[in-house]
């Protein structure tokens, strides 16, 4: 009967899968079009290609209409996300980083919501550049966007230290192991004499086959109580199991995702659903084999409708998990119990395991960068040169300064407090809870702000807090420019998703800990609105509140919103 149900949707198939299959493997004619001296960008088919290359063509929409009055082309850049397994970089790949993005970019770093460094800014003729000495740093950008597995992520966790190191091994092992086995990359960027065409060498694709995935695919491991990860955002989540302080192995979660499209209500986003247990040397075997069912009964015809969860919907899950374990073959074991308490960082100083220290940092935006009063960058560089131990990059889009020793945690205290760096606890926890998008000026989906609005939005948000006594609650709060939904916004207690210039529609009741969507309250409003209706929600929540319950949790209780524990529900 299961294998009656497992097929691919009917229909043509979109111009990107003409794209992939007409590549290659993924070069396509992108050698000669990043020789082009004439124009600063690159074709729509090779800027397809070039997302499995780590890089998307933007360009600065502040500067749209006054060059095109001047009859000039727009300010072509590029994007460019560097792969960071579990979001750990050493002091010199930071250092790194910051030197490429005064040289090459604008300056700044963003630290992605997958714990990704991203730059912006890179002009066409510097990319090889940037990406060669990415390359030297031990980092790269092979699979950072595109239609395959992207950055793996993993829970820093740094108050449960001794576990962090396992799994992150297991993280970063999985990441490696799942990139494509084109030379593309390195003979595009790196200078590796080619191998296409050779009639000795045969290239393939064993798992993602020469047309790869219908959609991008999105892995997550994380740590209880930690959700920090938003394992139930992903297309395929790992949970670690520890019994008597030993991993044991990962329940499995498939089916997540967050993106969708305004209007359309055959788009969701969705949580993913636990579907057994296995040992931590069966990970890989598990996400090679999910993989490839995504690949084989994806939707290829309609991307809106192409990522895992549709497919995974559309199938059944029992039917997908038998599917899974019979080209295994092996079953999984039954799921074991977890908990999360949160999905958030923890900020500040934590003592780790044998002598180490962690500092997690608030990183508002996740922008590293200097301002008049804050000097963040400067700050951070100066860390970077002493330290001995690691940066991790949070979901959460902070940074720890990581495995700091006990000699150099008195030198690390001093620079923070020298250059005014901080956990944010002079913040609102609301602020410290919140996530933005790049959105505008350089993202081409944006429909509105997200990064450089969201701050001023919570400085007015404060207000209310303050008059509410609710300043140390913490209430998750996350806006994205568009519905692609990079900061997770239907799993914030509060979600705003860009509509329009100035208008949002505004989400309500997901749980603190991700294990809940929101769904939508109000469509299509403005900051006066927002300010309105927030003034009366908080002000019941200070006041009904029951002892411990989040607001997301409130929200449901009372009526204001329905819950939503499953994606098909989301727009009813």
């Amino acid at each position: 009967m299961a294998k009656q149900l497992l097929k691919a949707p009917e229909g043509t198939p979109s111009d990107v899968e003409r794209i992939k299959r007409e590549s290659n493997y993924l070069r396509g004619t992108l050698a000669e079009t990043m020789l082009d001296q004439i124009s600063s960008g690159i074709s729509d088919d090779d800027n397809r290609l070039m997302k499995f290359h780590g890089s998307y063509l933007q360009d600065d929409r502040d500067l749209r209409n006054e060059r095109q009055k001047q009859k000039l082309e727009p300010a072509y850049q590029f994007m460019l996300r560097v792969r960071t397994p579990g979001g750990v970089s050493t002091p010199e790949q930071w250092l790194i980083m910051d030197e490429l993005a005064q040289k090459y970019g604008n300056g700044t770093l963003k630290l992605t919501t997958r714990q990704a460094f991203q730059m912006h800014g890179i002009l066409k003729w510097n990319m090889k550049k940037t990406i060669q000495e990415i390359h030297a740093s031990m980092l790269d950008t092979i699979a950072a966007c595109g239609d395959v597995n992207r950055n793996v992520m993993c829970n820093p966790n740094p108050y449960q230290s001794e576990i962090h190191s396992e799994v992150f091994e297991w993280s970063k092992k999985l990441s490696d192991d799942l990139l494509p086995r084109t030379r593309a990359y390195h003979e595009l960027w790196l200078d590796e004499e080619k191998v296409a065409g050779t009639p000795e060498v045969e290239e393939t694709e064993p798992m993602y086959g020469p047309l790869y995935l219908p959609r991008k695919f999105k892995i997550g491991v994380a740590v209880p109580p930690s959700n920090d990860v938003d394992i139930f955002s992903q297309d395929l989540g790992y949970i670690a199991i520890v019994e008597d302080n030993k991993l044991v192995g990962f329940n499995v979660t498939i089916g997540g995702g967050m993106g969708m499209s305004h209007g359309d209500t055959a788009t969701y986003p969705q949580l993913g659903k636990v579907i057994g247990f296995c040992k931590p040397e069966q990970i890989y075997d598990v996400a090679e084999k999910i993989i490839m069912i995504q690949r084989d009964y994806g939707n290829r015809s309609e991307r809106k409708n192409a990522r895992f969860k549709y497919t995974v919907d559309r199938l059944g899950l029992e039917t997908v998990t038998k599917e899974l374990e019979e080209r295994l073959g092996w079953k999984l074991e039954e799921a074991k119990p977890f908990h999360f308490d949160h999905n958030g960082d923890r900020y500040g100083w934590e003592k780790g395991v044998k002598g180490r220290w962690h500092f997690t940092l608030f990183v508002q935006g996740g922008r590293i960068t200097d301002l008049d009063d804050y000097k963040l960058m400067t700050g951070l560089r100066e860390i970077a040169k002493i330290h001995t131990g690691d940066f991790r990059l949070t979901a959460n889009q902070n940074l720890v300064i990581a495995n700091v020793t006990s000699q150099k945690k008195k030198q690390i205290s001093q620079l923070i407090e020298k250059f005014g760096l901080t956990d944010g606890k002079q913040y609102s926890a609301i602020r410290r809870s919140s996530l933005a998008c790049v959105s505008l000026p350089t993202c081409g989906l944006a429909m509105a702000e997200a990064e450089r609005y969201l701050p001023t939005l919570i400085d007015k948000i404060d207000e209310i807090i303050d008059e509410n006594g609710l300043k140390d609650k913490e209430i998750t709060i996350r806006m994205t420019g568009c519905p692609n939904s990079c900061a997770r916004p239907t799993l914030g207690e509060i979600g705003f998703i860009g509509k329009a210039p100035g208008k949002y529609n505004m989400y309500l009741g997901a749980a603190f800990d991700g294990s809940r969507l929101s769904k939508m309250y109000r469509e299509n409003i403005g900051e006066e609105v927002i300010l309105n209706e927030l003034s009366v929600l908080l002000s019941r929540y200070a006041k009904e509140r029951e002892e411990g319950e989040h607001f997301g949790d409130f929200v449901v209780r009372v009526g204001i919103i329905k819950a939503t524990t499953d994606g098909t529900n989301f727009h009813a």
